[in-house]
């Protein structure tokens, strides 16, 4: 029904996802299965198609990657709730994750009642915001916002010398273009473009002080498309 809370479970492994959605009796949770997602671009398309209110998730990204990846839904997404299901007993991952305003953290396998306790606990807490409190939710991706926008100085960083583009930048965070834009906007007071040709500047002045260095050279590794630019 429409009252229910959607739920989107994202797991490379088949046969978890499929798992998850028949063995927990959803229904007396007030929850319904609306997708299963099987690895993280998946995942993310399918979180911004169908807004769910909770996700469960593990996808066997190790490090960066799967952090930049709950961040992205957490700061996008602030008012829904996630649940990481893995296999990596990493006290230092679970803390991080936690700290990026994921709800739950529970490794696999997971016992029912674990399960439920996790379920139980991310529909109180959507109960308890209802649908107008979102000021409580902003709060919470507080850690996940800052995360990604340190992510996004980084590749811009690694990733100067070429040509990148916003929706680039957007897909390797796991978050809109649109999304990305506001979040500079409000950490930095820049654009995506203004942060790019910091960069870039920064980095040909440093360039211009190897003496052996043409300046055609220079522009070419600053990301320049011509010298006289």
């Amino acid at each position: 029904g429409t009252d229910m809370y959607r739920v989107v479970l994202i797991d490379d492994e088949v046969i978890i996802a499929e798992g998850l959605r028949r063995v927990v009796d959803w229904k007396t949770f007030g929850c319904e299965v609306v997708a299963d997602a099987y690895d993280a671009a998946e995942g993310a398309a399918c979180v911004r198609k169908w807004k769910p209110d909770i996700v469960f998730t593990d996808i066997k990204m190790p490090g960066e990657d799967g952090l930049t990846m709950l961040a992205g839904l957490k700061g996008e997404f602030p008012r829904m709730r996630i649940a990481v299901l893995t296999g990596h007993r990493d006290f230092d991952y679970a803390r991080r994750a936690l700290h990026l305003g994921v709800s739950r953290f529970l490794l696999k396998p997971s016992r029912m009642d674990e399960l439920q306790e996790a379920i139980s606990f991310m529909t109180g807490e959507l109960d308890r915001m209802g649908t107008v409190n979102d000021g409580g939710a902003e709060e919470e991706a507080v850690g996940a916002n800052s995360f990604l926008v340190r992510q996004a100085q980084a590749f811009i960083r690694e990733n100067c010398a070429r040509r990148l583009t916003l929706q680039e930048q957007g897909d390797h965070c796991f978050i809109s273009q649109w999304y990305l834009s506001k979040l500079l906007n409000r950490h930095l007071g820049q654009s995506f473009y203004d942060l790019l040709n910091a960069v870039r500047v920064q980095r040909a002045k440093e360039l211009m002080e190897q003496p052996a260095l043409r300046l055609s050279e220079i522009a070419e590794r600053g990301g320049y498309s011509d010298a006289a630019h």
